[in-house]
């Protein structure tokens, strides 16, 4: 491989929506530390917060929900679509139907704010309109939060408070990350002057990849596989030894304790209580950060969001074939962000290469 592929150290330009602190254990959304946010305010308000640049007010809030919920009415060209979808994975099928309900919206090139509160509701409806199935009513309350309407959605019943509450906090910690790899995608899109709609189609394509969006359903398999605390430390060293990756463990930008999984991993204790799979996770944790330190002296290989996020959305009783998708939910919220930052500075993006090959003969 080419050095410096991955584009490590490589700034793309300025952002106002977020910094993601990877040496101290941060993550900043537009001058808010998002554990707060996950603790004060709701996901909709979080998302208001990256769009708008402040949170918003008691009407603002209302509307914005008002809004979201009416916008979860998938079209019928969609529901037809999803009908022939439905042995799809779940983001094979998102993919797919949101770039159907994007055409039929027409959008034009660039974006604007309704584009992205559109993208949010799409997004969740879809994936609810996937699992029901294509002739399931979504029934959403439009006085209720974003999150609520989600799970309700899902379900074919009014969300538990409780889970809501713990699923809205995992929403606000999936928000936004920085220029990662979906983010990325949706802003090349969007600086070619092609529409939200697209630049949404292409981040959820990103995502869908398991080094990106598909690491917490992975973790509950590791989980599953270990079974007992006893099995923990054989397990993790033969894995370890093998040359394989523990899900979960490790971050290309955290160089410490990733700041979400500690917030996660009080909202998964609020949620399981003293549930014996939640123990069992903690004692993994534990394990696998001090073989990581024994195999890997100093590589600063610590706990990432996905390892408390598959407990908080196990005990949400999401599926685990929705863990992805309820990610790309979350996620759309900081990449509609980024686009509509990149779509009032646009400039192509356009990076170079360094030509390795071989040359014609003199």
């Amino acid at each position: 491989m080419a050095a410096g592929s991955g584009l490590e150290g490589v700034i793309l330009g300025p952002t106002e929506i977020a910094l993601v602190d990877g040496e101290n254990g941060r993550l900043i959304y537009r001058g808010h530390d998002a554990e707060r946010l996950a603790q004060d305010v709701s996901f909709e308000e979080t998302a208001f917060l990256l769009w708008e640049g402040r949170l918003p007010d008691e009407t603002e809030l209302a509307d914005l929900r008002r809004g979201l919920a009416e916008a979860m009415d998938v079209p019928g060209p969609v529901r037809d679509l999803l009908a022939s979808l439905t042995d799809a994975l779940p983001m094979d099928a998102l993919r797919s139907a949101v770039s159907a309900w994007a055409a039929l919206r027409h959008h034009d090139e660039g974006g604007d704010m309704a584009d992205a509160r559109w993208a949010l509701a799409a997004n969740a409806a879809v994936v609810a309109q996937h699992s029901r199935g294509p002739g399931a009513e979504l029934a959403v309350d439009p006085s209720c939060p974003f999150v609520h309407n989600y799970m309700s959605a899902l379900n074919g019943r009014p969300a538990d408070p409780a889970k809501a509450r713990g699923l809205d906090a995992y929403f606000t910690l999936a928000a936004e990350h920085g220029m990662n790899a979906s983010t990325f995608t949706g802003r090349v899109i969007v600086s070619t002057l092609s529409d939200i709609g697209s630049g949404l189609v292409g981040a959820i394509g990103a995502l869908k990849g398991r080094l990106h969006g598909g690491a917490p359903s992975h973790v509950s398999t590791m989980l599953d596989d270990i079974g007992e605390p006893d099995n923990a430390e054989p397990w993790l060293r033969a894995k370890i030894e093998s040359g394989e990756r523990l899900m979960g463990f490790g971050h290309r930008v955290y160089k410490t304790y990733d700041p979400r999984a500690r917030a996660l991993g009080l909202v998964a204790g609020q949620l399981a209580g003293d549930d014996p799979r939640l123990g069992l996770a903690r004692h993994v944790e534990e394990t696998a950060i001090r073989l990581l330190e024994e195999y890997k002296p100093g590589r600063r290989l610590y706990t990432n969001v996905e390892y408390y996020a598959a407990a908080v959305l196990s005990n949400v009783d999401l599926k685990p074939d929705l863990y992805t998708p309820s990610f790309a939910v979350a996620r759309t919220a900081g990449w509609t962000a980024h686009m509509l930052e990149q779509i009032r500075y646009n400039r192509l993006i356009r990076p170079s290469v360094d030509y390795v090959g071989p040359m014609p003969e003199a």
